[in-house]
């Protein structure tokens, strides 16, 4: 098989993967209502997964660089698949250990889909095929899955039931453990030292190596505060905006599929100019136009169409800024490095999830809506354009001449 046919089976797989991450996102928490009526314990088995996913990202990526990255993708892969078959088998087993299978799923995920990431640079090098290009595509191809997985998983329940449906997520990560076991046969990674370090220096080489790069760390604080603001406005604040300002709930999935479109229509943009765009001033401008002006709309317009033009038109921002930090950890990181230091990148990126609902809900009771919004987005437009006044304050110190007594 060509290196590009393998590039295209290796992003085909870990998507499959993803969608089935999206279609157990919406049926475990259907089986949990199904099998208890909670809704507390359906809040709680979600936590149960993305905690372990969070945690493993960072954590597990050194286990990963001893067992090789294409048999820890298969075998993360496998065991999900193994896992979704026990859950849909097994309901009678209780909540307790319906918990820990799902603990364990999101663990395995964690790690597979870190190594993946991880992947894709070398196939790609071998297939000729430019980062940039690379990791744009792969975003929108993302968001697309992202999009349509919670319809397929609702879908899925409507046609064959909850239990059947939970078996089909398990045989996607079957097909993605099966399609690059036979058919993805990357290059090469360094991935391991001469003599084999303890997983304790292992991890802390990744994490000693990110805390020294500053522009890296800065634009992982921008994309988990953009991360914050995109999961507090779907989870809190344009809900409450349509309630408040709108006749009906319909407001809501145009809201919704206006930020989704941005989006998509920024990366066909972004795939095809990207290459050509300087990277460090097209990141700032996609995560200011992101972030700010879609809470800045919500506070200050009660119109239907304002609120739409900039939330689509923040999605075109946040289009440029995923790929650009996917194609800086691949050519900053040194490749020996790059599955630790991915792994803790993505928990750090994905970190600000959990904490924007969580915030947005808080801040709405505590301050009220409009001043929540816009002391969020004050916040926001703060950490967004932070990297772009300390650039100009480095760069004019160092213009500045020293000074001689």
């Amino acid at each position: 098989m060509t290196p590009r046919r393998q590039l295209v089976v290796l992003v085909s797989a870990d998507l499959i993967s993803n969608l089935g991450t999206r279609i157990s996102v919406v049926t475990i928490p259907w089986l949990v209502l199904v099998t208890t009526g909670s809704p507390t314990k359906m809040g709680l088995v979600a936590f149960a997964e993305t905690l372990p996913y969070l945690l493993s990202s960072a954590l597990g990526t050194p286990w990963a660089d001893r067992i090789g990255l294409r048999r820890t993708s298969i075998l993360c892969d496998a065991g999900s698949a193994v896992v979704m078959v026990v859950v849909a088998l097994t309901p009678w087993l209780g909540f307790v250990p319906l918990v820990a299978l799902v603990a364990v799923a999101g663990a395995l995920r964690g790690v597979g889909d870190r190594v993946k990431h991880v992947m894709f640079r070398p196939a790609a090098e071998a297939a000729g095929v430019p980062l940039i290009r690379l990791t744009s595509a792969y975003d929108g191809l993302s968001r697309v899955v992202t999009l349509f997985g919670a319809a397929v998983g609702g879908l899925l329940i409507a046609v064959f039931g909850v239990t059947e449906a939970i078996l089909i997520d398990a045989a996607s990560f079957g097909v993605c453990a099966l399609l690059i076991g036979v058919l993805v046969r990357p290059p090469a990674v360094p991935t391991q030292p001469t003599q084999p370090e303890s997983y304790l220096r292992a991890l802390r080489g990744g994490f000693s190596y990110l805390g020294r790069d500053r522009p890296l760390l800065g634009m992982l604080a921008v994309i988990s505060a953009l991360n914050m603001v995109a999961n507090a406005s779907v989870a809190v604040y344009i809900p409450v905006w349509v309630a408040r300002e709108l006749p009906g709930p319909s407001g809501l999935g145009l809201v919704l599929a206006a930020f989704s479109a941005g989006a998509l229509l920024g990366n066909l943009v972004f795939t095809a100019l990207g290459p050509r765009l300087p990277r460090r001033l097209t990141f700032l401008v996609g995560a200011l136009v992101a972030g700010t002006p879609r809470l800045v709309a919500l506070a200050i317009s009660d119109e239907l169409p304002v609120v739409l033009v900039v939330t689509f038109l923040s999605g075109i921002g946040i289009a440029a800024v995923n790929p650009l930090l996917g194609v800086a950890l691949y050519e900053r990181v040194p490749p020996e490095l790059q599955t630790r230091v991915i792994g803790i990148a993505g928990s750090l990126a994905f970190v600000g999830l959990p904490v924007g609902a969580l915030l947005g809900g808080w801040s709405v009771d505590a301050l009220g809506f409009t001043p929540a919004l816009l002391t969020m987005a004050a916040a926001c437009l703060v950490v967004t354009a932070y990297p772009l006044v300390a650039r100009s304050s480095e760069s004019q110190t160092q213009s500045t001449p020293a000074v001689t007594p």
